[in-house]
């Protein structure tokens, strides 16, 4: 019987190797692939949403499955079995970015057609799967997010979610929504209060400015600083570090949720502030929305994002469109903007 389901655990391992997870059925994801590492006893997942990098409806499925599948699979293994494991990494597959937050094309679409059900109900949808993470997916886990590249709105509250979060260097993270008068309101401002205080929280989400994860990590909200490249090493070190302190590590996280609750209910009330405030937004503020959109256009297709290094930025030329901006403008990306080159008096003369 021993040989029998050690062999099943194998099995599972192999399947998750090719991007499938096994419980009672494989299933094939279309937003990420994962696999298991032995050595590590650790689960990657590696995510490429289509045809966007952001939040979209079916990446937020899909995780979602994963996430019971893997719950499931964990509470049902035999005792002699070796499955079992004790991380979960959350990694990107795209070069240069981890996740562009939330879905702003459904986003419009709501708003502008007063659709406030649907909205709050994909805004649910987001805190059901950070939740989860925040949980630990209710195992003896650590959950662990590697980011190389840049992490926007609900990107960056994604990685939050997580127990750890590594970061290359050159990444960025930061929370755009204020620049179309809104905020992040799936979790932002709880899972960045419990890292470093609530007036430094405010302060990342009302300057509406992308920090560099050096910054990050002086300010504390980044656990392990890895140089560029070298992501997937650090986290491998610190899996194979930390994995004889598992048990204190897990007693710990446990104090952590006593101390510094984020409780379900809680994020809801906050999704109904936001989805509130995203159907007061105006006209003006979803033609902001709009450039942020752009970023979220398939690389390939979009005229509003040049590649430098394989880090996406926004041209300054695109943050002079916008109307009714107040000069100089701290763009999400950390770019000052002095002023409009539109307005040139001179230049209308001649």
């Amino acid at each position: 019987m021993k040989i029998e389901h050690e062999k099943a655990a194998r099995e599972q391992k192999k399947g998750l190797h090719k991007g499938k997870t096994i419980s009672n059925t494989q299933t094939e994801y279309s937003q990420f692939s994962t696999r298991y590492d032995s050595d590590t006893s650790a689960i990657w997942c590696w995510m490429r949403p289509e045809p966007r990098p952001c939040l979209n409806t079916t990446l937020i499925d899909e995780l979602e499955q994963l996430q019971n599948q893997l719950t499931t699979t964990y509470k049902t293994q035999h005792p002699d079995s070796i499955w079992p494991f004790r991380h979960l990494i959350l990694a990107s597959k795209i070069p240069g970015i981890y996740n562009l937050g939330g879905d702003l094309a459904l986003f419009q679409k709501c708003i502008v057609a007063k659709e406030d059900k649907k909205l709050r109900d994909y805004a649910h949808k987001c805190i059901r799967l950070l939740h989860r993470n925040i949980d630990n997916l209710d195992l003896p886990i650590t959950t662990v997010s590697l980011v190389q590249g840049q992490a926007l709105g609900g990107g960056f509250e994604t990685a939050l979610s997580c127990d750890v979060i590594i970061a290359e260097r050159s990444s960025q993270m930061g929370f755009p929504e204020i620049l179309f008068n809104l905020f992040p309101g799936m979790g932002a401002y709880n899972l960045l209060t419990r890292r470093i205080g609530s007036a430094l929280a405010e302060r990342i989400i009302l300057s509406g400015r992308t920090y560099t994860a050096v910054e990050l990590y002086d300010m504390g909200v980044i656990d392990v600083l890895a140089e560029d490249g070298q992501g997937v090493q650090a986290t491998e070190d610190y899996l194979h570090s930390h994995n004889q302190s598992h048990n204190t590590i897990r007693s710990i996280k446990k104090i952590r949720q006593i101390v510094h609750p984020i409780t379900l209910k809680n994020l809801y009330d906050i999704v109904d502030i936001w989805v509130e405030a995203a159907m007061d937004l105006s006209l003006k503020d979803l033609s902001k929305m709009e450039r942020l959109l752009h970023l979220q256009r398939e690389t390939k297709d979009s005229k509003t994002i040049t590649e430098q290094n394989d880090v996406l930025t926004t041209r300054r030329a695109d943050w002079r469109k916008i109307k009714d901006v107040s000069f100089p403008l701290v763009t999400h990306l950390g770019e000052n903007v002095s002023s409009n080159r539109r307005k040139n008096d001179g230049r209308r003369r001649s």
